[in-house]
């Protein structure tokens, strides 16, 4: 078990680190970070069944982590065979509550009608091939392929090993949001500095934007029954953290804490003393949730339907009410904007 990332995961857009690679400490132990974790598994484990996955299962729960607040890269690549075997293990880590990903999608990784039929959340190009862009035009056409049946089925797309603004200029090119590497590792000030896009004059692809799902972001969550303190730890350690969403034992959300009001409510007078301790479910406001279908249009209008939280983080929910992540309003400003502009 281990990461494909040697530097935090950043969103091109907003320059905010929404994931770290997984750390193990000197006794093997998985540290604990406030945002998401990514973590390398072989194919070969999920194939080998539920018992190869326990110590997975048992790192993070010594680490006091849920699986929804790790995203798992599948590396390696799978046999005709195994196929059913492959799928019925990935409906299994999705029960758990991981957020699911392929590694080296386009060259080593599995087929991609595989890729596909699994409805991953995540896409990690081959670091081999972002290093031939945007030299190599072959490797660029794989790369734009892997973008296009990302946004079909409603996967991120990452660009790992990120070393020069060139590649990271032909990468948002093809509509690829994440990335990590030497150019997005953050600097002595512990801060991530992305270079600003070159701007896009191609014309909008869609009337209402792209789905909700597309602009989805891990989401920090704690259990409903969390400590205001517990918040206030999470906001501390993570500047670029806009909010805490509270789940039920089914990852339904019950609550959402928007930084800004609830650091408030602590900077005031005794503001510790008289919430640190009580439940955070008392400070947290109703979580405002839009289905992962919902077109950025859509979901703009139901950001503007209460005035004094327009700027709230949105969280996006499946069929089953259960928390996916969130969309944050800037971003769905932007998408806007791009398609009246």
């Amino acid at each position: 078990m281990s990461s494909l990332l040697t530097s935090p995961m950043v969103d091109l857009d907003t320059g905010a680190v929404i994931a770290h690679p997984a750390v193990v400490d000197s006794t093997g132990a998985l540290r604990a970070t406030p945002l998401p974790m990514v973590l390398e598994l072989p194919i070969r484990v999920v194939l080998s069944g539920a018992g190869a996955l326990a110590p997975l299962h048992e790192a993070l729960r010594r680490a006091g982590r849920h699986p929804r607040e790790a995203i798992l890269l599948l590396t390696g690549a799978c046999q005709e065979q195994d196929r059913p075997l492959l799928r019925v293990g990935i409906d299994s880590l999705r029960t758990f509550g991981y957020l699911l990903g392929f590694a080296d999608v386009g060259t080593r990784g599995v087929a991609l009608d595989l890729v596909t039929d699994a409805s991953p959340y995540l896409l990690a190009l081959d670091p081999e091939l972002v290093s031939r862009i945007p030299g190599d035009f072959r490797a660029s056409a794989v790369a734009r392929a892997v973008v296009t049946l990302a946004r079909g089925i409603g996967a991120h797309v990452l660009a790992p090993a990120i070393e020069r603004e060139a590649q990271l200029a032909v990468a948002r090119g093809f509509g690829v949001r994440l990335a990590h590497g030497p150019l997005l590792a953050p600097g002595p000030d512990g801060k991530v500095r992305v270079p600003l896009p070159v701007t896009d004059e191609s014309p909008a692809t869609a009337l209402l934007g792209p789905r909700v799902q597309e602009l989805l972001m891990p989401a920090v969550t704690l259990p409903e029954e969390a400590k205001a303190e517990d918040v206030v730890e999470a906001f501390g350690q993570e500047p670029t953290i806009t909010s805490v969403i509270l789940v039920d034992e089914f990852q339904r959300p019950k609550g959402s804490l928007d930084r800004s009001r609830f650091l408030l409510s602590f900077a005031a007078r005794y503001g510790h003393a008289l919430h640190g301790a009580k439940p955070a479910q008392r400070l947290a406001d109703p979580p405002r949730t839009v289905p992962r279908t919902t077109p950025a249009i859509a979901a703009m209008q139901a950001a503007g339907r209460d005035s004094a939280r327009v700027y709230d983080d949105l969280v996006v929910t499946d069929e089953m009410n259960r928390c996916l992540g969130i969309v944050r309003v800037s971003d769905l400003i932007r998408q806007v904007t791009s398609i009246r502009g």
